[in-house]
């Protein structure tokens, strides 16, 4: 490894099972080996459950002395009980972001599980039946989030953590039915007051794998059922460089 580059692998999407043991090590293996940092842009787990959780802190030990960043998905809020997903993740070493950030070997990293809405035009308002309004305003708030968490980097080198999308490009390959449900330009903004060197999401596992943003900034969908289709011959996590200050 390149001792003049930092690297830092990202995928998502782990899902997690009560069936899993064993299944993901040789992953997190390779992560260790080929990176720095591991990033894990949420449904870490596929029920939420606590148990799901200790599986994958158990298979997330083979990479102990690897700092481990994550933001939580939908999936790990299915069973209500996304604090126990946390907790039990945190005392593995798993630093969980949730509008807040983090600096590791002179990288900021910005985390928010982010929500839905749509994108542009056909984004959602906040207009009509109160569930509605909810529904909106439980967007912006993911975007305040992330904003709030940007705004607090001071790093020369900055990620962006979601797991849902903040663009439309890396959904495109899904139904565009459920575009909608798969993040909101809401997400965007704040990237664009507070730009970052990359940012990373997962959620679209029919997505693709990569986009822009309206300023440039490079947008990786690293759900780790789309990096298995899209590259089967490679280990599924993107991996970006960053030089070593």
């Amino acid at each position: 490894m390149a001792q003049d580059m930092i690297k830092v692998a990202a995928v998502g999407d782990l899902h997690c099972t009560k069936s899993s043991a064993g299944q993901l090590r040789p992953l997190f293996a390779q992560a260790a080996e080929m990176a720095d940092i591991l990033l894990l842009s949420g449904d870490l787990t596929d029920y939420g459950l606590a148990e799901e959780a200790q599986i994958l802190a158990d298979e997330l030990a083979v990479v102990k002395k690897m700092p481990v960043v994550a933001v939580l998905g939908n999936h790990d809020y299915e069973s209500g009980t996304p604090d126990d997903v946390k907790n039990i993740l945190s005392a593995a070493g798993v630093q969980i972001l949730d509008g807040d950030a983090v600096e590791i070997e002179g990288i900021g990293i910005a985390g928010v599980k982010g929500f839905a809405g749509g994108y542009g035009r056909h984004a959602l308002g906040p207009w009509g039946e109160g569930v509605i309004k909810t529904f909106v305003n439980e967007a912006l708030q993911e975007a305040l989030k992330l904003e709030s968490a940007l705004a607090k980097l001071r790093t020369p080198r900055r990620i962006a953590l979601l797991h849902y999308s903040p663009i439309v490009g890396t959904v495109q390959g899904e139904p565009p039915e459920i575009f909608a449900y798969l993040g909101t330009s809401r997400l965007e903004d704040p990237l664009v007051h507070y730009p970052v060197d990359v940012v990373f999401h997962g959620h679209a596992h029919r997505g693709s794998p990569e986009g822009k943003t309206v300023n440039d900034i490079p947008v990786y969908n690293v759900a780790k059922p789309l990096l298995q289709r899209s590259n089967p011959d490679l280990p599924p996590f993107r991996i970006v460089e960053f030089p070593r200050n």
